[in-house]
């Protein structure tokens, strides 16, 4: 089973996909969203998004930004 990842900044789609896991630099500090996640909204500071896609895992740095999470999917909108 997967999640749909979607990460959206200014300029556009950076990241539509199918994962099995996201990373993400909240402000509390990281945290990995896994499938049946419990439904959340917090902020992002500078780091990486960590996603593991088809079993490879990719990277994508930001500056900060947003997350939702819910009904496995994670809707992201960042600066990168």
């Amino acid at each position: 089973m997967t999640i749909a990842l979607h990460i959206l900044s200014p300029e556009g789609t950076l990241v539509k996909a199918d994962v099995s896991l996201v990373t993400l630099p909240g402000v509390a500090g990281p945290f990995t969203v896994l499938k049946d996640h419990a439904a959340l909204i917090t902020a992002l500071e500078k780091g990486n998004i960590r996603y593991v896609e088809g079993g490879e895992e990719k990277f994508l740095p930001i500056r900060e930004g947003f997350v939702e999470v819910g009904d496995n999917q994670v809707k992201v909108c960042v600066e990168v």
